[in-house]
Formats: structure tokens, sequence, C-alpha cells
């Protein structure tokens, strides 16, 4: 027997032992989640090595789904091409924080056509980890560009920033923090004149596995003088939700991830640990209604990185980044499909290789390919080519 095939016989059991999570009926309240909450101890270098068991299905029998196309290929010096926006006049940016081989430094991108060009190449580093890690990013009503800096794989001090581009005639001027503190700032998506940023490890004390929505003003981040500054476990005053991880067998606590709204305002967030999709309705000035845990059906989602919502039909693609998938849920009947798949690639061709995020313009739906695994996805390693890719919807 090869070394191959015991590791995928050794995959599959670990498979029909450890069922994740997210496969089973996700808890609907907090403390549902907390008493069902177990944690699987793991480590970098077993995140880093051990095969996929692609849950429970033995590597190389994934199904194909779609046929996504390569827009284009990016060097190792943009290796994990990540957060997408739309700006004015249809002006598409992509940030690349380089966290699968963040000595290559991080940069924002501007997508042109099928290739790209430089946009904001040489971003502030944070002052204590000397990195930039752009993720998910979005132009404001001021015509400025906002992003959400990751330092959490740098330090878990709480470093991580939400930074702002001041744009002029059109392009990238100095650039700034207006909100530091965060653990892991993630999703950004503006609602209006407010701007909602997930953090993916907001912890409270008693819950190590919590995460959360925050909620900012237009105002208060224009205001003069320096940053805001979040206070680290502690319900801050800009906490609009928050969300407790249940830990399956990845090993992985991140939460809330990707980030939307509907055509009725009501605000979705995803986790990226245990595949669960919530919906928080607001009140007409912005403020916290309500949320639950959507109880979805039809095709089974167990990893939320990225999402986007089309406001015109209310469905929101949805990046399965464990699955190497995307999926579309439809918000009018919360039913699950799967648009695009295909088994551990490296991408080559436009294959999806562990997508992160999605944007919609027009008919044509983007992917990045992150293509930095963890234990138990699809995708087995990181490697060339690094890839955008698109499918063009009916």
């Amino acid at each position: 027997m090869s070394q191959s095939t015991r590791n995928s016989l050794a995959a599959l059991l670990l498979g029909g032992a450890l069922l994740p999570a997210c496969q089973s009926n996700p808890p609907r309240t907090q403390d549902q989640a907390v008493n069902k909450e177990a944690v699987v101890q793991t480590d970098s270098a077993a995140l880093k090595t051990a095969p996929a068991d692609t849950m429970g299905v033995p590597a190389g029998s994934v199904t194909t789904i779609g046929n996504p196309q390569l827009l284009f290929t990016l060097p190792d010096s943009h290796n994990t091409p990540d957060g997408l926006a739309l700006g004015p006049g249809g002006r598409l940016l992509l940030s690349v924080p380089n966290l699968a081989d963040n000595s290559k430094p991080a940069s924002i991108v501007e997508i042109v056509g099928n290739t790209y060009k430089p946009f904001a190449p040489k971003l502030p580093v944070e002052p204590t980890t000397k990195k930039a890690a752009p993720m998910d990013l979005a132009f404001g009503p001021d015509g400025n560009v906002y992003y959400a800096e990751n330092q959490y794989e740098n330090s878990k001090k709480y470093v991580s920033r939400l930074m702002r581009i001041n744009m002029k005639n059109g392009q990238p001027g100095t650039i700034e923090t207006v909100v530091d503190s965060f653990a892991l700032a993630n999703g950004v998506v503006w609602k209006g004149n407010a701007l909602y940023v997930t953090d993916s490890q907001w912890d409270m004390p008693g819950n190590s596995k919590g995460s959360a929505i925050m909620r900012f003003t237009l105002d208060e981040l224009k205001k003069p003088g320096g940053p805001l500054h979040l206070k680290p476990k502690t319900k801050d005053p800009h906490v609009l939700a928050m969300f407790t991880t249940v830990v399956n067998e990845t090993g992985v606590d991140n939460g809330a991830d990707g980030l939307d709204y509907d055509s009725q305002g009501n605000i979705y967030t995803g986790s990226f640990g245990d595949g669960s999709f919530y919906k928080v309705s607001l009140k007409p000035d912005g403020t916290y209604a309500k949320q639950e845990a959507v109880a979805l059906t039809g095709d089974k989602i167990t990893c939320i990185d990225g999402l986007v919502i089309d406001r015109a039909t209310d469905k929101a693609y949805v990046t399965g980044a464990r699955q190497n998938a995307i999926f579309v849920i439809n918000l009018k009947d919360n039913s699950v499909s799967t648009l695009a798949q295909n088994p551990d690639t490296d991408g080559a061709g436009g294959k999806i290789d562990q997508p992160a995020e999605v944007l919609l313009k027009g008919k044509r739906l983007y992917i990045s390919n992150y293509d930095n695994p963890v234990k138990h996805f699809v995708n087995t390693k990181s490697d060339a080519p690094h890839t955008e890719s698109y499918i063009d919807l009916p």
C-alpha cells in the first residue's frame, strides 16, 4: 500500500470519526453554541502538513461542478489574492495580503479587464509586526477606500486595524489608521453612511471562540484626533452582534467573516470555522434589532469565507473555502445550491483553488483564490499559480 493510499484511508477514517459540527444542526443561540463547543487541539505545523480528509470523502473524489474561467495569473510576489471592491465607474480593486508567504510585501492592485496594475503597492506596516495585511475593502460614501487589516497571523495582541486610503483626483494618496485594536479585522461593507466590519476573533471573558460585527459611522471615522480605539475582550460600543464558533476537526475557531446586506437591509455574515450563516436585522437607524442562525436547506456548507449578495435577486454568492466551492443561497427560501466546485488543484486554468472572496459586477462573478489551506480542507497546499477566476452568470 502506497503512502498516499495510507493517507487517504487515514483521512477517510478520521472524517468518519469526527463529523463536522456544521454538518449537523447548527446552534441557534449563544448558549447552545457554547454547550456544543468541542475544541480540537492542533498546532501550526500539523495544519501545514496534514493531508485533507475532504469532509470524509477520499481525496480526488470531490465532484466537479461548473466551469470557472481564468481572469489572470499573479506572480509569487502576489501569493494570496483576497478582498475585492467595486468603486465608482466600475473600478475594481483587489487586496493581496500575502499571508501564505508574508516575506513578500502586501499590496492592493487594480483589476483592469483581464489583467491588473499597481494601485497601492506600498502599504503602511503595523509598527510592532512590521507587516501590512489588507483583507476585505470597500469604497466609502466619501470616495475613499477603507480596508480591514488582519494582523492576527502576525500577532495575537489586538493590533489589527481599519485603514483608509484618502483618494485625490481618483488616485490613492495618504493612508492612515482610522480604527485600531481589532483582533482579526476581516469583512467590510458600507451601508449608507455606516461601515460594518467583522472581527473573526473577538473573544470575551469566558468565551475564547467569539467573533463580532462592528459598526462605525462615517462621521466618527472622519473626526480629527487620530484613530478610534476598540476595547478588546469587551462588548465595545461599536459591537453590533456577537457569535460563537463551534470548533470542529479543522481546529479553526475563526468566526464571522464575509459580510453583505440584502434588499431589505438585513446584514448577513458567515462563520469561517463552522459554516453557520447569520442574519442580523437592523432598526431604521442601522443599529441592532435581532439576530438568528439561518436554517439552510439543500447543499451543505461547512465553511464560509467571503460572500456577496445580489440585491436585485436576493441571492448570496458564498465562498466555501473548505470545500473548494462557490455556493448560492437563495435568501427568499434559504435554499443552497452549488455553482462551482472542483477537487484539489493548483488553480491552473481558473479552477477553484480555495476561494476566499467573491464580487459581482453586472453578471460577472469575480473569485479570489486565496490558496492558503488549513487541516481538513480540499485544498492541501499553497502553490503557484496564484489566480483570479470568474464565472459569467446567466
